[in-house]
């Protein structure tokens, strides 16, 4: 079996909740990862590049807003 890379997560830099209340990224060559930052060893979300940058930008924009 072969190993998996070492996975290198980050925070955007808008995170900084007391509580630790944030979500974490990691880049791989064609997806991202996204997992809970207070469950580092739980499961985590995977979506395409395109997918991902598409939901980046309706949130920068303003697109998508919760009600």
């Amino acid at each position: 079996m072969a190993e998996q890379p070492q996975l290198k997560w980050f925070k955007s830099s808008y995170s900084g909740s007391p509580n630790n209340e944030c979500v974490e990224c990691a880049n791989l060559p064609q997806s991202i990862l996204v997992r809970d930052s207070k469950t580092p060893d739980g499961p985590h979300l995977t979506f395409s590049q395109v997918a991902w940058g598409a939901f980046a930008f309706a949130v920068s924009t303003g697109t998508l807003r919760r009600n």
